[in-house]
């Protein structure tokens, strides 16, 4: 054996003495409070010999305890004898017997005596190498999981505290495919009293801040129960809280796993192609489509389609009829919204963005089209210029291009406040319902759908999907239900509503909120849609607390009178929310 430098070994030679002489009285211990158990647990498997002589238990867990305890004691032996000449190698003399030695292979026999008493006793095994009998003590805890990541008791002594461990959401949701066997169980740990909840947020909410109008509700997703409510069934201005209530209507109406298809057609009389708008907002013309439905491939692909049939010249139109109505929204052109339209490429910006205000193509539909077209150019198709037409029942559709799952959609217009989104959405559950696909038709399904599921509709009044109509009005009552409902375990499709939440300082319209002072504690806790028009702030969303539980909230301000500025509001909604992370109150 070559040692390239002793000098740190030396040097440890004093420490492993001194550790030595630290744990003989602890070994000592140890091997006092194992004999009387192990000599009982002789006695018992003694008493239960069966007429073959074999214990009962024993037997049940065959002879492995007996091999392994064969097999192993050579090689401690061998690897004690190994380790004492290594040692007297690097000090430079020959170990000799001693007490450490003694204390070590008196340690490794008791573990040795004790491992195998115990895994004779603990038998059998079952086919994939598990004690059955920790398998039945699991089991039996019946313990959700990771709920506190710390001890069952609290430190012996003072200077053993350690910070109090983040808590776990209580086991509330499902997958998308459903519950499979397993139990959806509630927290281990009760509700928040409503007395002392109330106590924590009613200071806070009764910050000036938050003006003269302001309502609360929170509610334990495990149970539905209201802990806490101010005003919580007087309707206001929700602004794009709004969302929630399209986002469960429409995962209610269509499922989640629902695409929007856009599609060329040819009518067989005139030669005329039809681009035929499917009301997929999220179609885009960019080169990198990641993910989305691309205008680029629905291009190649109908080139392709024209080609084998001999074409390459159309003439080129566009048929946006899927939607009725104006497509112009009461406040009028915005950077916020685009005219809706079932045609649209890129939410009709006219930059490279993806979310936020900007400014939009006036024309969405003409403008899909006119970037359609250059597209077919480049593939070997001369076209004429488009204007709008509507596809007859005879015309032959020659390709198509699909969204992602409906479910997708509902979690970027949720994370982006999606407001273009939101109003094709309203729109789709329109049809989906069967009414008129127009703004006042959306509200309409909006409504009819949240009260198929049994949903606290008084006071709600929805005259559009987004929540840029100021005449819109929700409860905070009906907020809370919206998500509770969509973390129903029984329904499993309405989840997006909850996943596509925002992040409090990480995603979407809340990733520069929650930061820095008083609400940075509840960074990455809070998930929750705001809601911003003037005057109006609103925030509605999920939260777990100090105990384990996940709690749903909302909270809506309105000061017309006196608008003011919108930070100290959200501050302020944002340090009640932080509350709630931050309540042990139950």
């Amino acid at each position: 054996m070559v040692v390239p430098e002793l000098r740190p070994w030396r040097a440890a030679g004093p420490h492993a003495a001194r550790v030595a002489a630290a744990l003989r009285p602890r070994l000592a211990r140890v091997a006092a409070t194992v004999a009387p158990p192990l000599a009982r647990l002789r006695r018992t498997a003694s008493a239960r010999v069966e007429p073959s002589g074999a214990p009962r238990d024993a037997q049940a867990a065959g002879p492995r305890p007996a091999r392994v305890a064969r097999a192993v004691q050579p090689r401690v032996a061998r690897l004690v004898q190994a380790t004492k000449a290594r040692v007297g190698h690097l000090r430079g003399t020959r170990p000799k017997p001693g007490p450490n030695w003694r204390y070590t292979a008196g340690a490794t026999t008791v573990g040795l005596a004790l491992a195998a008493g115990v895994v004779t006793a603990a038998g059998p095994w079952d086919s994939t190498g598990q004690r059955t009998a920790e398998r039945d003590h699991a089991v039996a805890l019946g313990r959700t999981g990771g709920a506190d990541h710390g001890a069952a008791h609290g430190p012996a002594h003072p200077a053993d505290a350690v910070p109090r461990p983040a808590p776990s959401a209580a086991a509330v949701l499902t997958g998308l495919g459903g519950a499979t066997g397993n139990t959806v169980k509630s927290a281990p740990r009760s509700a928040p009293d409503p007395a002392a909840l109330a106590a924590v947020l009613g200071p806070l909410l009764a910050d000036p801040a938050l003006g003269p109008q302001h309502t609360a509700a929170v509610v334990d997703v495990a149970t539905g129960r209201l802990l806490y409510g101010s005003g919580a069934d007087q309707p206001l201005t929700p602004a794009s809280t709004t969302k929630i209530a399209t986002a469960v209507a429409a995962l209610s109406a269509m499922g989640p796993d629902h695409r929007l298809t856009t599609r060329t057609a040819l009518e067989p009389d005139t030669g005329e192609l039809v681009l035929v708008g499917g009301g997929d907002p999220t179609l885009t013309a960019r080169p990198h489509a990641d993910g989305w439905a691309s205008l680029r491939t629905l291009a190649d692909s109908t080139a392709a389609a024209l080609k084998k049939r001999g074409i390459k010249r159309v003439t080129l139109s566009y048929d946006t009829t899927l939607f009725a109505g104006s497509g112009r929204h009461p406040i009028g052109e915005n950077g916020n919204l685009a005219r809706v339209t079932a045609l649209m490429a890129d939410e009709a910006r006219t930059d490279d963005s993806t979310s936020g205000p900007v400014r939009r193509f006036p024309d969405p539909a003409a403008q899909a089209t006119k970037e359609f077209a250059a597209f077919l150019d480049a593939a070997g198709i001369t076209t004429s210029p488009p204007g709008p037409s509507k596809a007859s029942t005879r015309a032959q559709t020659l390709a198509t291009v699909s969204s992602p799952p409906l479910s997708a959609l509902v979690e970027r217009m949720m994370t982006n406040s999606d407001n273009d989104i939101a109003e094709a959405l309203a729109r789709q559950t329109a049809l989906a319902s069967g009414v008129r696909a127009d703004f006042a038709g959306g509200g309409t399904a909006i409504g009819a759908q949240l009260e198929k599921l049994g949903l606290p509709r008084a006071g709600a009044v929805f005259h559009d999907g987004s929540g840029l109509d100021r005449t819109d009005k929700l409860t905070a009552r009906l907020l809370t239900a919206l998500l509770t409902k969509a973390a129903d375990p029984a329904r499993p499709g309405l989840r997006p509503a909850l996943t596509g939440l925002p992040v409090a300082g990480f995603t979407g319209t809340l990733s520069a909120r929650y930061a820095n002072g008083p609400a940075d504690g509840a960074a990455g806790v809070v998930r929750a849609k705001t809601g911003t028009l003037t005057g109006v702030n609103t925030l509605s969303g999920t939260v777990v607390d100090q105990d384990g539980r996940l709690l749903a909230f909302a909270f809506l301000t309105a000061d017309p009178d006196s608008p003011g500025e919108a930070p100290p509001v959200q501050a302020a909604l944002d340090r009640a929310a932080t509350a709630l992370a931050a309540c042990g109150c139950g």
